[in-house]
């Protein structure tokens, strides 16, 4: 069995159920997933740009904590609210990403947490 902690920094925003914002596992960083809520709780307002914007700013809170970046991704999962707002989704994200080009998913659902536009989980590779 792998040695398993937990993660949580006062940088991103905390949990809003029984979960950590992320878990290390053997060699890997599984964040839960970010929505566009400050580190304060507060949900941030505007479209599809502006909230993508704020779930980097989460993730890359969490995954500074463990002194990680994300160019240390391998892995994310994009849950957006409305696949009409993609392309603009999409700009945000390779704003972020850069030429780094991890594996992604990209699924349209029915209602993200609090009504937000998007979510995004990732996976990263600890050092």
């Amino acid at each position: 069995m792998p040695n398993i902690s937990f993660v949580s920094t006062e940088k991103a925003p905390s949990a809003i159920g029984p979960y950590s914002q992320a878990t290390k596992a053997g060699p890997f960083l599984y964040t839960s997933g970010q929505i566009p809520l400050t580190p304060e709780g507060m949900m941030v307002e505007g479209g599809i740009a502006e909230q993508t914007h704020q779930v980097f700013a989460n993730l890359n809170a969490i995954l500074e904590s463990e002194s990680l970046a994300l160019q240390d991704v391998v892995k994310t999962t994009v849950f957006i609210k409305d696949m009409n707002d993609f392309s603009a989704m999409n700009d945000v994200y390779s704003h972020y990403f850069g030429e780094h080009r991890p594996a992604r998913s990209t699924v349209e659902v029915a209602r993200l947490p609090k009504d937000a536009k998007v979510e995004i989980e990732v996976i990263a590779c600890l050092k």
